[in-house]
């Protein structure tokens, strides 16, 4: 890992979806289109890997469009014929998501650190703003950054670089915070630090290098970054 420049700590850059906001919480809408709640994972998992496609092979699309047609899919191999009520219900709830209970407890925390926090996200600027307004926690956050600015997603390395070079500092000057392996991986490979939140059914990738911070809720990682990087 590079080193942090002598004297600064670190920027803290936030994943949002999952990380800060609960998709679980469209588990009643996947209920009542498919059934079955659990499908609302599934859809979720399909819309990131299918961005991360679209970052291999192309073409890109904006996260929205890719969500749409990931819920489409999804719906295929379930065999649904899936109503325009639920399917708009579903797409319109991803931009309104509540955020996680320990969220609030631990950007206080950080906040009251000093610590600059800034998020970034596969969604589309307006869909992130809209997000985090309707959550919350919007005035924690200086500055929203989107794949959009790249048109590639996470976990790319360009998508990492940008913040750095957007906020004028050092990738090593940054720290990610996230819930997801394959973001975590991309940072750090990307040189930041990173800081890994074990929400339900998350787990790190083994082969990949493990951060220095790892908690069960963002009240734990808050504690180990605050202990770390305001030094």
């Amino acid at each position: 890992m590079a080193a942090l420049t002598a004297g600064r700590r670190r920027v803290l850059v936030f994943d949002v979806n999952e990380t800060l906001l609960d998709v679980g919480a469209l588990a009643p809408r996947f209920e009542r289109a498919f059934g079955d709640p659990r499908v609302g994972q599934e859809w979720f998992s399909n819309v990131v890997l299918y961005s991360q496609v679209a970052a291999l092979a192309g073409p890109y699309a904006e996260f929205g469009t890719i969500a749409r047609a990931a819920l489409d899919m999804t719906a295929a191999a379930h065999e649904v014929s899936l109503a325009a009520e639920d399917r708009d219900g579903i797409l319109r709830g991803l931009v309104s998501l509540p955020a996680h209970p320990d969220v609030r407890d631990g950007l206080d925390t950080l906040r009251r650190a000093g610590f600059r926090m800034v998020t970034l996200t596969n969604s589309a600027p307006a869909a992130v703003r809209q997000q985090l307004t309707s959550a919350g926690i919007a005035d924690y956050f200086e500055e929203s950054f989107s794949v959009d600015d790249v048109r590639t997603f996470k976990p790319a390395a360009e998508v990492y670089r940008l913040v750095a070079t957007k906020l004028g500092v050092g990738v090593a000057d940054l720290r990610l915070v996230a819930a997801h392996a394959w973001d975590v991986m991309g940072a750090m490979r990307a040189g930041y630090a990173a800081a890994f939140i074990e929400r339900p059914g998350k787990a790190l990738f083994p082969l990949a290098p493990r951060p220095d911070i790892v908690g069960r809720d963002l009240g734990e990682v808050a504690g180990r970054i605050v202990t770390i990087d305001a030094g």
